[in-house]
């Protein structure tokens, strides 16, 4: 079975300088893979190429064994891609009912049967298992706006696979968020992995959120891989600790 995201060979140039530089890595089915890295090591820029918003310069993404490189983020969000955003999506004056149904809606049907159906696209009852899941019950009909940070990445992370994708990329979801919180998010994507085999990648600047999370991660610094394995394995391996986790 191929894997569900390939990534080979990605370089990106701007002008002289090499911010990603010859990256390759694969995603299997039912997979956490996290990626870190130092800042300036090309973590977003290598996310952007794969997720379509930027070109690379050279090499190949492909997702369920189709080419995508450089593919429009709309068209992979039709392709079962979704992602988050290291600044929330969310839209402060809807409810955060509201905020999942709106999150599924591009899903549903064409552009007219959304015009003349129901509000809610019949998306009530997905929204309200999604928000159960993520533990939001009490909060359900509160504005989105109105929320802590914590409680506000949770509802971007269930936004984020309210539609069923195939792949969900998560940038920076523990950034700004209370220990508290981060348990109770770092508990829901487990979940979410082991109950409904949701494949995911993670990348992330904090290390014990991605080494207790992620089934296995990659390592970048300056650009290129420097290692992959096992969190235990990534965590023991010194040139990992040089570079980063020494810091």
């Amino acid at each position: 079975m191929a894997p569900v995201l390939e990534v080979a060979n990605i370089k990106k140039r701007f002008g002289g300088i090499t911010a990603v530089d010859g990256v390759s890595f694969e995603v299997r089915e039912g997979e956490i893979l996290g990626i870190i890295g130092p800042n300036g090591c090309g973590k977003s820029t290598l996310f952007n190429c794969i997720l379509g918003q930027l070109q690379p310069s050279e090499g190949e993404v492909r997702f369920d064994g189709r080419v995508t490189t450089g593919m429009r983020p709309c068209d992979l969000n039709r392709l079962g891609v979704s992602r988050t955003f290291q600044l929330l999506q969310i839209f402060p004056r809807l409810s955060v009912r509201e905020n999942l149904i709106l999150a599924g809606q591009e899903h549903e049907g064409t552009m007219l049967s959304r015009l003349v159906g129901p509000r809610d696209a019949g998306l009530r009852s997905v929204a309200d298992q999604m928000i159960e899941f993520f533990k939001l019950g009490h909060l359900a009909d509160e504005r989105a706006g109105g929320l802590s940070y914590g409680q506000q990445k949770l509802l971007d992370a269930a936004m984020a696979f309210m539609a069923g994708p195939r792949l969900v990329l998560l940038d920076e979801p523990a950034g700004g968020v209370n220990l508290t919180m981060l348990a109770n998010l770092q508990d829901r994507l487990k979940a979410f992995n082991v109950e409904r085999g949701a494949t995911f990648v993670v990348v992330e600047h904090n290390m014990d959120f991605v080494m207790s999370l992620c089934t296995r991660v990659v390592v970048l610094a300056e650009g290129k891989v420097l290692a992959e394995g096992l969190p235990a394995e990534v965590r023991a391996n010194p040139a990992v600790i040089e570079a980063y986790l020494g810091h």
